[in-house]
């Protein structure tokens, strides 16, 4: 078993980490659809543009990469155009050519949503949208990895329609009859705009922490009111179009704890950089921390010594990483 002195010492040499540079984005795509009253077109825009906000001055990410369609392009002038399907055609078009495989994109719908005759649609000035369109704008991003956010009331029949490898769906609700007015979407952009649900405090919010946080806050909400839940959110991620409730002991949650609305900073710079060998070795560290971030999530799960010898073993690797890192970047400045 790992020794304490020797698990310290590799903690010291882990975390003497690199300064990286940032580089690039992901990509978000924020929908508010029709509200069919101003108490509901001004909570929607109030969410896509909080969301907005935390994007581009949080998260840094830059302006190319958010797009925000709308019900009124007057009310934000963030918002590009008209939340219609030809914006929404062209926007899923946009995304299609100026994305790269392995880049993360984010899909966030905002607004109401209906459930007839066994479909389910999202509400938008002009004809609806519904789950069926939906997969045929993210068949065009095949390679990226897509979190499709379904905030809308009757969203639940999304999650059967949309599973597939590579993509992480949330809906506000688990099924297509939960139609009445939902509160989930408000919890959840509030833990990108926040600081609560930054569970580990690395300065991300995950989709799978997001989750979580929105999750066990409605679930307050309602419980501190007396009223009876008519809301119950869904996440998948392993592409098998079930969903889960609740993550503690799902089979889903596993890339939503990889869906950052943030750079990754490691692969940022291993992208910023112009040195091909520099670049190498930023994407095995990164690499090295996928599998750090892996490991912790098996904690309690796996017999401690292997758990033991398999995190000494990659924060040896990690430190090693580190040192190379730095060799060659006093080589090439």
């Amino acid at each position: 078993m790992i020794s304490r002195g020797a698990l310290a010492s590799a903690i010291l040499l882990a975390t003497a980490a690199v300064q990286p540079i940032l580089g690039q984005d992901p990509y978000i795509l924020v929908v508010t659809g029709i509200g069919g009253g101003q108490e509901y077109s001004e909570r929607f825009r109030e969410w896509g543009g909080a969301l907005v906000t935390a994007a581009s001055e949080k998260f840094a990410l830059p302006a190319a990469n958010i797009i925000y369609l709308g019900e009124d392009v007057d009310a934000d002038p963030r918002i590009r155009n008209r939340s219609t399907r030809e914006s929404i055609d062209q926007a899923f078009a946009n995304l299609a050519s100026s994305t790269q495989p392995g880049d993360h994109i984010f899909v966030v719908l905002i607004g109401h949503g209906t459930f007839n005759a066994g479909e389910s649609r999202f509400n938008i000035p002009g004809p609806d949208l519904t789950a069926e369109d939906f997969g045929l704008y993210l068949n065009q991003l095949a390679d990226r990895q897509v979190a499709f956010l379904n905030l809308a009331s009757a969203s639940g029949e999304f999650v059967s329609a949309l599973s597939g490898e590579g993509r992480t769906i949330v809906t506000a609700t688990k099924t297509g009859r939960e139609g009445n007015e939902t509160i989930f979407g408000g919890y959840f952009i509030e833990a990108f705009t926040g600081e609560a649900a930054d569970l580990d405090k690395d300065g991300r919010v995950s989709v799978w922490e997001a989750f979580e946080f929105a999750r066990i806050e409605v679930t307050r909400e309602y419980e501190t009111t007396n009223r009876i839940a008519t809301e119950h959110a869904v996440l998948d991620d392993n592409g098998d179009g079930e969903g889960s409730t609740e993550l503690a002991e799902a089979a889903d949650g596993r890339l939503a704890r990889t869906m950052f609305l943030a750079a990754d900073p490691t692969m940022a710079a291993a992208h910023a950089t112009n040195d091909p060998k520099l670049g190498a070795l930023f994407e095995q560290k990164a690499d090295v921390e996928q599998r750090l971030k892996e490991l912790r999530d098996l904690s309690g799960l796996i017999p401690q010594d292997r758990y033991d010898n398999e995190l000494e073993e990659l924060l040896v690797e990690l430190a090693l990483t580190n040192r190379a890192i730095q060799a060659r970047e006093s080589e090439i400045n």
